[in-house]
């Protein structure tokens, strides 16, 4: 499948020719048929003699409904631009092909049309005509068919050049990232909100939980259907058609995307790259009210051009977008900046950051993703995928940074555990990029939740500290001359258990959780503190916190002033 769109001057003959290529009337609206001219976005599509399938979007041609022309260019493969031979080309012809060209297409066909009315020299003057306004420009060795939608002249020559378009012009890649730019929403008896757009990015399928945005309003797919098909699931590069449920129908208007929820950073600001018209007559300055289109939607901006305080016309400079709603944008993504004021196309470009970080006085923004970790330092993968749009290896766990980071953070926990000496360092206190590259540091080991030299001796090991609570299991003493560094690595080791300020031997926790089972077994309805104190020869002092300490693991429950067997109670 390959979407094309229609270009070029009004009442030029696009809308006619996709009639007699499809056989469909792409003005759908009754005000279009009774002016015979297209207002909004028409659709149709065929299927050529090679089996190869075309959608067509055929856009106004009239400038004042640049906008919608706008709203139906934006995910197209390529285009047919459209000329017709008794008029040749016009101030609008001018402005689609700019607009084509800022999108970055570089396919096309050009359609001579309406060569019926005139004479052969006509015709040839029109194509002479033709090359003189594409020289230079991606259109520039476009091939150039004479055609007549009425008499049918030239129009299987067109389907071969659009055969053969096709055949050069690259499909949409599936890279599980939906998104589906709204061109049209509308209500079906019995069937709720339906959606339309050209879906790029992923595939879709029914029963997909999306989301809106702007507007992060959920939404099921009930039905797809493309081509007058219904169809379960559906790749990128066709037109779609969505039956949502679950969502208002003020959510869904044009230019609102149709998304995967967490895949897309919802941008306010962008950093671009943009190049100015060179028949704009005046330079870009943050002087102005500037319109971004973008997917199928038109968005009024605020602009900064970062670096000089201005582009000229015919050159290529950065600047910086502030949007009035958040948008899911990616690294890449094509857009048009027209003036609202003077009703003109500024320019257009890139996308290079839908994130900044640096002020907009130091920012040199580029498409390389190094530039994108290197301004933010740590970075996961998930986020770096939505900011750029690919998947990237981690460096650690789930996160990149750049090298020398990584690097100095090894040599900062090698130095750490160092200083720890040998009873090691507490991986508790760390935090989790820490944690997760202290395990890859060479010549250091991680053991019960301290990371010490591999060679280092362990102080830990037949501790004192052990033997003299075990002597005195239920009644322990306190460990004096044993630093807390000490006891709370024997803690974390699972050789001592610290209750209510009392330091037991974990050999003590289990004898008594031992002793209290073989109590219920006697006395399955509960037993006492007191009992439990009088079965360990214990005072209240240690009685307390080990019934505490067995309440809070499971071994027993309260019930009143019982105990009662819990879920880890000793079989």
């Amino acid at each position: 499948m390959h979407i094309i769109a229609t270009a070029g001057h009004v009442d030029h003959g696009k809308s006619t020719l996709v009639r007699a290529l499809t056989g469909t009337d792409p003005d759908r609206l009754a005000e279009e048929k009774a002016r015979g001219l297209t207002i909004d976005l028409g659709f149709a599509f065929c299927t050529l003699d090679s089996g190869r399938q075309i959608s067509f979007i055929d856009v106004p041609g009239h400038i004042r409904f640049v906008k919608n022309m706008l709203a139906g260019v934006g995910a197209v493969d390529a285009a047919l631009f459209v000329v017709a031979a008794p008029e040749g080309w016009k101030p609008q012809s001018a402005e689609h092909l700019a607009i084509l060209e800022l999108l970055g297409i570089s396919n096309a066909v050009v359609a001579l049309s309406q060569v019926g009315l005139v004479d052969d020299e006509l015709v040839e003057l029109a194509g002479l005509d033709i090359a003189d306004h594409t020289a230079g420009t991606f259109l520039e060795h476009a091939p150039v068919i004479a055609t007549d939608a009425i008499d049918g002249t030239g129009l299987d020559e067109l389907r071969a050049a659009l055969d053969a378009l096709c055949a050069q012009t690259p499909t949409a890649t599936d890279r599980d990232r939906p998104r589906l730019w709204i061109d049209r929403s509308f209500a079906a008896t019995g069937a709720g909100r339906i959606v339309t757009g050209t879906l790029a990015g992923g595939t879709v399928a029914v029963g997909d939980e999306l989301a809106t945005a702007p507007g992060d309003r959920s939404a099921r797919v009930r039905a797809i259907q493309t081509q007058g098909a219904v169809v379960d699931r559906i790749g990128p590069g066709h037109r779609v058609a969505l039956n949502l449920t679950g969502v208002d129908a003020d959510d869904l208007g044009r230019g609102v995307a149709v998304v995967r929820s967490g895949q897309w950073h919802l941008c306010g600001r962008i950093d671009v790259e943009l190049t100015v018209l060179d028949s704009l007559g005046s330079d870009v300055t943050r002087r102005g009210a500037y319109a971004l289109y973008l997917g199928s939607g038109e968005w009024p901006v605020r602009l900064r051009v970062l670096g000089p305080e201005r582009i000229v016309p015919g050159e290529t400079g950065y600047a910086r977008l502030h949007l009035p709603v958040g948008l899911p944008l990616v690294l890449g993504d094509r857009f048009v900046l027209r003036d609202f004021g003077r009703g003109r196309t500024v320019g257009g470009g890139t996308i290079l950051d839908v994130d900044p970080q640096l002020r907009a006085s130091v920012a040199v923004p580029d498409a390389r993703p190094e530039r994108i970790v290197a301004e933010r330092g740590w970075v996961t993968v998930d986020h770096l995928e939505r900011l750029t749009g690919k998947r990237f290896e981690p460096v650690l766990g789930a996160w990149t940074a750049p090298a020398e980071m990584v690097d100095a953070l090894r040599t900062d926990l090698a130095a750490q555990v160092d200083q720890a000496g040998p009873l090691g360092l507490d991986v508790a206190v760390l935090d989790e990029r820490q944690r997760i590259a202290i395990g890859t540091l060479e010549g250091v080991v991680v053991d019960a939740g301290r990371a010490r030299r591999a060679d280092a001796v362990d102080v830990l090991a037949d501790h004192r500290l052990i033997a003299e609570l075990a002597a005195s299991p239920f009644s322990p003493p306190e460990p004096a001359g044993v630093s807390r560094q000490e006891l709370l690595a024997l803690v974390q080791r699972g050789e001592v258990v610290h209750t209510d300020g009392i330091w037991f031997a974990a050999s003590a926790i289990e004898s008594a959780a031992q002793r209290v089972a073989e109590m219920l077994a006697a006395q399955p309805d509960g037993v006492t503190v007191a009992e439990i104190r009088e079965a360990l020869g214990t005072t209240r002092k240690y009685a307390l916190p080990l019934v505490g300490h067995l309440d809070r693991t499971g071994v027993t429950r309260r019930r009143g002033d019982v105990r009662i067997a819990g879920p880890r109670l000793p079989g």
